[in-house]
C-alpha cells in the first residue's frame, strides 16, 4: 500500500478515508484512477469503504466517479422496490417512506447475474438518521448457528412473489414490460417458475443458494434475501394485516429454506440478530461515497427525518455460477410443503 490512502477503523463504523482536497470531480477522478488497485484491495479486506470529502455535488459528479470505480454497469433485474431514475444509470437508493427501515440484504441475491459492486453517493444528507448500514457477510456467516448454516448450505432458500398493483410492485414494473410473453421468457431463461391466475395476477417461485463464495477471494459468505423477505421480519401488526388481506399464500413476498421445512420466528430472529451483530454505520455527509462489494457486504437503510438524497449505481456484474454456489439454482413449480 502506498501512503496515499489511510483507513480509519472505528468500532461500529465502516472503514473510512478522508480524501485529499480537489478542485472538482474531474480532478478527483484522476486521483481515484491512480489509487484504484489500492481501493480494490481494501474493499476485499473490509467489504465496504467510505470515501469522505469528494467534490460530488450532483448526479453528473456522481456519474463521473461511478465511471472510474464501477465502469461496467449492471441493470436492475426483477425489481422489488420503487426507485427514481436520474438518467445515465443513476437511481435513487429507494423511494420507500422515510419512517420505514430497510433490513440488510445483498442486491439481487435472487437473480442469476447480480451486481458485484454498488456505489452510493450523498447529495443531500438527512437532518436525522438515514444512514446506509453495512454488514460483512463473512462475519454474518460466522455468527450464525451451525445447524442453520448447514441447512442453508445443503438446501438453499425459496422465494415466492405475488405481484400486485395494490402493494409492492406490479409485474409490469418489476419486469419492465407490458407483455406476458416477455415475463414468461425471462422466467424460463432465468430458472423462475411463473403462473397467472384468472385475474391476470402473477406468482413466481425460485430456489437459490444462500451461501456462495466470492469469485476473487474465494471466501464463503451468507448471501440471500431469506430474512429480508420473510413475513416474520415484518412488524407484527403489518404481518397480521397482510395475512388477513391476502392470505398466507398471497403475501407479496415469502421465503423458506429449500428443504421445505417452514422457518420459525426464532430462525428469522437469529438471522436478523447475526446481521445486527455485524452491522456498521456512519452518518452521511454531502459528498460522501460508499463503495460496497455486494457479495462480501450487505446494506440497508435507517429511518430518517428531513430531506435525504442518496443516489446509487450498480455494476461489475457477477454470474451466480462463478461463485461456487452450494446449491444449484432452479425454478420451483410449487412451494415445498
Amino acid at each position: 500500500m502506498s501512503d496515499s490512502l489511510f483507513w480509519t477503523i472505528e468500532t461500529g463504523k465502516p472503514a473510512t478515508t478522508q480524501v485529499p482536497r480537489f478542485a472538482d470531480a474531474t480532478e478527483a477522478c484522476a486521483w481515484l484512477t491512480s489509487v484504484h488497485s489500492e481501493l480494490r484491495a481494501a474493499l476485499h479486506r473490509h467489504g465496504a469503504l467510505y470515501l469522505r470529502g469528494l467534490p460530488v455535488h450532483d448526479v453528473e459528479d456522481f456519474a463521473k466517479v461511478r465511471d472510474v470505480l464501477v465502469p461496467q454497469r449492471t441493470p436492475y433485474r426483477e425489481k422489488a422496490t420503487p426507485r427514481s431514475s436520474y438518467g445515465n444509470d443513476v437511481y435513487s437508493s429507494t423511494d420507500l417512506p422515510p419512517n420505514q427501515p430497510i433490513r440488510m440484504h445483498n442486491e439481487n441475491s435472487y437473480t442469476l447475474t447480480f451486481p458485484g459492486l454498488l456505489l452510493f453517493g450523498c447529495l443531500t444528507a438527512p437532518e436525522e438518521g438515514g444512514a446506509t448500514p453495512v454488514a460483512d457477510c463473512r462475519e454474518v456467516l460466522r455468527l450464525l448457528p451451525a445447524d442453520l448454516v448447514e441447512r442453508m448450505r445443503t438446501a438453499g432458500w425459496l422465494l415466492t412473489r405475488n405481484y400486485s398493483e395494490h402493494i409492492s410492485l406490479d409485474w409490469r414494473t418489476a419486469f419492465a414490460t407490458e407483455h406476458r410473453e416477455d415475463v414468461e421468457k425471462y422466467c424460463a431463461d432465468n430458472l423462475v417458475s411463473c403462473e397467472w391466475d384468472d385475474s391476470g395476477a402473477l406468482r413466481t417461485r425460485q430456489l437459490r443458494p444462500g451461501i456462495v463464495h466470492h469469485p476473487e477471494t474465494g471466501e464463503g459468505v451468507w448471501f440471500n434475501h431469506m430474512a429480508f423477505w420473510n413475513s416474520w421480519s415484518l412488524d407484527e401488526e403489518i404481518r397480521e394485516m397482510l395475512q388477513d388481506e391476502f392470505g398466507l399464500d398471497g403475501l407479496p413476498f415469502e421465503t423458506a429454506l429449500g428443504d421445505g421445512k417452514p422457518l420459525t420466528r426464532e430462525d428469522i430472529e437469529t438471522v436478523n440478530a447475526a446481521y445486527e451483530g455485524a452491522t456498521l454505520r456512519r452518518n452521511w455527509q454531502p459528498g460522501d461515497i460508499l463503495l460496497v462489494d455486494n457479495i462480501l457486504s450487505t446494506h440497508g437503510r435507517d429511518p430518517f427525518r428531513g430531506d435525504r438524497r442518496i443516489v446509487v449505481a450498480m455494476g461489475d456484474p457477477v454470474a451466480l455460477e462463478d461463485c461456487r454456489p452450494t446449491v444449484a439454482a432452479a425454478a420451483r413449480e410449487e412451494q415445498a410443503a
